[in-house]
């Protein structure tokens, strides 16, 4: 007997050991009333006296509610949907703060963003999802502060607007999409005739300057060129000057030059002043003619007679040769024909 009450009261004891995890606790209750809230580790409490009226989870927690319709501004209904991460910070308040603390978050989330978007008009509802949710999460977190929980932050997830109007939302969309394209494709056409027109500008400073340096190296040539014959014509002076030509063969020098001129396609022929010393220089040009060919003469006769001494003296050479072959000849001739045969 006294085993089996020993067994019963172990069994008591034991069933009183309460473990709770990390992040957890347990909000303990004696005979009705709040006794204490337990956190992590190892705990007991009193058979039929002491109850644990909520176990909660301290981590963040997420709900996503479902979509509230509201009323922007310029009369537009549309729904929103909306997710809140809180986190419970005190399990006493919570768990006697409120009532169903999850549902009291859900219609404080609705109204309190009905109140939001009711001073926003459709665009700014559109464009303001970030003011929305700061504002939604300072009113909340200090709504909720009395139950005990924390709202770390509100996002708005969905903005649903009525058909007609997103129809009307797609086309601006659609039109503000061809508008950028067309401004995207003209600057592209801008900027390919700006290329285009600069690479002709480019092709023709080239072809400009080419043209430029074959024409400087045609003139340098013909400068050179005429450098040369004027160097030339100098050098002709000079040697004139040098061989100390009198003025009859400077001024037959100055009419071949005019004959030369004559001889050309011009219809005009500019005649010298001097054109009356012709005469004695024609007179100038017979006489050195004139004696030239009497020179020419005398040289032809010259080499005639020089021939003919030389005929003379190769019969007489051979003559002496055959004499000396026959013994005919004496010391004498022989000499003789030594110095002939020279």
């Amino acid at each position: 007997m006294i085993y089996i009450i020993i067994g019963l009261l172990l069994v008591i004891v034991i069933s009183g050991i309460r473990i709770v995890p990390q992040a957890h606790a347990n909000v303990v209750e004696r005979l009705g009333s709040y006794k204490e809230t337990w956190g992590n580790g190892l705990h007991f409490k009193l058979p039929f006296i002491d109850k644990v009226a909520s176990k909660l989870t301290l981590k963040e927690m997420v709900r996503d509610f479902d979509p509230q319709s509201v009323i922007t501004k310029d009369n537009v209904t549309m729904m929103i949907d909306t997710v809140v991460y809180f986190q419970i910070t005190d399990p006493k308040l919570y768990t006697y703060g409120v009532e169903n603390p999850i549902s009291a978050i859900e219609n404080l989330t609705a109204t309190t963003l009905r109140n939001i978007i009711g001073d926003l008009e459709l665009d700014e509802t559109l464009t303001s999802r970030d003011v929305i949710n700061t504002r939604m999460c300072t009113i909340l977190d200090e709504a909720t502060d009395p139950w005990g929980i924390k709202i770390n932050r509100i996002e708005v997830k969905n903005i649903l607007p009525p058909k007609d109007i997103q129809e009307a939302m797609e086309k601006q969309m659609r039109a503000e999409r061809e508008r950028r394209e067309a401004i995207l494709k003209a600057e592209g056409d801008k900027k390919a005739q700006i290329l285009r027109a600069e690479g002709e500008k480019e092709s023709a400073i080239l072809v400009a300057d080419a043209k430029k340096t074959a024409q400087i190296k045609e003139a340098e040539g013909k400068a050179e060129a005429i450098l040369k014959i004027k160097e030339a014509e100098a050098n002709g002076i000079k040697l004139l000057k040098d061989a100390k030509a009198d003025d009859a063969v400077l001024k037959l020098k100055s009419y071949e030059t005019f004959a030369k001129v004559a001889d050309g396609q011009a219809t005009k022929i500019i005649i010298p002043s001097n054109l009356q010393d012709m005469t004695s220089v024609i007179s100038v040009a017979k006489e050195i003619k004139d004696y030239a060919k009497k020179v020419f003469i005398e040289h032809q006769n010259a080499k005639k007679i020089y021939e003919d001494c030389l005929n003379d003296l190769r019969a007489d050479l051979y003559g002496l040769q055959k004499a000396k072959e026959h013994g005919y000849c004496s010391d004498k001739v022989k000499d003789v024909g030594k110095i002939f045969k020279k």
